[in-house]
C-alpha cells in the first residue's frame, strides 16, 4: 500500500514491545478492561447493512456492516472476523473499525453464521473451522468494493477461523495481508485452558454466552441439539454433543484436531501476522511457541509479556496496540 493511511508516521514502534496502561496491569484486567469500562466506540462515517450469500444448501445468509468513512482513500479494504460470542458491535471490533475509518479504510464488520445481526437471516451456526463461510462472503461482495485488495483481522476464535480461511482459500482473492489477535490456535489445549480452576468465571460466563447464542430465536435446531444445548456443563461438552457433531466430527477431540489452526499455517502463501500475549489468560503460548520454529518467512509471530486476551491496551496510546501492531504490518504490503 502506497496511500501512507497506516504509516510509521502514526509514531508507533516496530518494536514488539508492550507496556501496560494503568491501571490494566497483568493479563486478566487486560482481557476484561472492554467489559469494565463498557464505553460505546462511536466510529466515523456512514455504515449500510449488507446480507451476503452462502454457498451451501442451507440458505444461511452472514449479515455484515459496511462502514464508510468520512475521507476515504485508494486503499484495500478491511475485513473484521470476531470471537466467540461476539458480534459487529462487539467492543473491540468497534475500536478496530474507528481505527481503520480515521485512516480512510472501508471496513466490514463481517458477523459470524448464527451471530449478531446473522442470527436474523442463518439457522446454522459458526465454528472454529468454518472457512467456507469467509470464502462465500468475500465472493458476495461488490467488485468495487474490493478494487484495492482486502486486509483480513480475525480475532480469538475468529483468528483461527482465518487461518483456515487462508490455507485453503485465499489464493482466489486479493488478499494484501493478515493479521490474528489472540487466535485459538490449538482448540484443544484452548478448551482445556479456560475449563482450568482458576478460570472458573470466564468458563461460567462464556459458557453461558455461547448457549444464549445457539439457543436465540431463529436457531435451527433439532429437538437432540436443543437438550444437548440445554444440558452441557462444560465448553467441551458443548464442543462434543452440539459443536462437532454439527461441523461433521465425531467428538469434541476430532474437531479439535481437525480445526486447528497451528496445523495449516505452512498452507499460507500470503503475508500474515500473528499477535499473542504470554500472559493471556484463555489461549496458551505453547502452540506459538511451535511455530516461531517452522514458520514459512511470510508468517510473522509477535508474542509479548503482557497484553491478555484481545487486550493490548497500552500504556500512552488511547488506540490499542495490536491495532497500531496490524496497521504497521499493513503499511509494508
Amino acid at each position: 500500500m502506497r496511500s501512507g493511511a497506516l504509516s510509521k508516521g502514526d509514531g508507533f514502534t516496530t518494536s514488539a514491545n508492550f507496556r501496560a496502561r494503568a491501571p490494566w496491569w497483568g493479563g486478566d484486567l487486560q482481557t476484561l478492561r472492554n467489559k469494565i469500562v463498557c464505553s460505546a466506540v462511536e466510529l466515523p462515517g456512514i455504515s449500510k447493512r449488507l446480507i451476503l450469500p452462502l454457498e451451501d444448501s442451507s440458505g444461511d445468509q452472514l449479515a455484515a456492516m459496511l462502514d464508510v468513512p468520512d475521507n476515504p482513500i485508494d486503499s484495500p479494504l478491511v475485513i473484521l472476523i470476531h470471537g466467540m460470542g461476539g458480534s459487529e458491535d462487539s467492543d473491540y471490533i468497534r475500536c478496530s473499525a474507528a481505527y481503520y475509518l480515521k485512516r480512510g479504510h472501508h471496513v466490514i464488520r463481517l458477523n459470524l453464521r448464527g451471530a449478531g445481526p446473522s442470527r436474523l437471516c442463518s439457522g446454522g451456526h459458526y465454528h472454529s473451522g468454518c472457512a467456507a463461510d469467509i470464502r462465500d462472503a468475500l465472493n458476495g461482495l461488490d467488485c468495487g468494493l474490493v478494487s484495492h485488495g482486502l486486509f483480513l483481522v480475525g480475532f480469538s476464535l475468529g483468528g483461527n477461523i482465518l487461518i483456515n480461511f487462508l490455507s485453503r482459500f485465499a489464493d482466489d482473492l486479493p488478499i494484501r495481508g493478515a493479521v490474528t489477535v489472540s487466535a485459538a490456535i490449538d482448540p484443544a489445549q484452548a478448551s482445556k485452558r479456560i475449563m482450568a480452576p482458576r478460570n472458573l468465571l470466564y468458563h461460567s460466563w462464556l459458557l453461558k454466552q455461547m448457549k444464549e447464542e445457539c439457543l436465540a430465536p431463529g436457531a435451527r435446531l433439532t429437538d437432540r441439539e436443543r437438550a444437548a444445548l440445554t444440558t452441557a456443563r462444560t465448553i467441551y461438552e458443548f464442543d462434543n454433543s452440539f459443536t462437532a457433531p454439527r461441523a461433521g466430527y465425531s467428538d469434541a477431540n476430532a474437531y479439535y484436531v481437525g480445526t486447528a489452526g497451528w496445523r495449516v499455517v505452512s498452507k499460507i502463501r500470503i503475508p500474515t501476522l500473528l499477535i499473542h500475549a504470554r500472559n493471556d489468560p484463555w489461549i496458551p503460548s505453547e502452540p506459538y511457541d511451535r511455530l516461531k520454529r517452522t514458520a514459512a518467512p511470510n508468517i510473522h509471530i509477535v508474542q509479548t509479556d503482557d497484553g491478555g486476551h484481545v487486550g493490548f491496551h497500552a500504556k500512552e496510546h488511547d488506540e490499542t496496540w495490536h491495532d497500531k501492531r496490524a496497521g504497521l504490518f499493513f503499511s509494508s504490503r
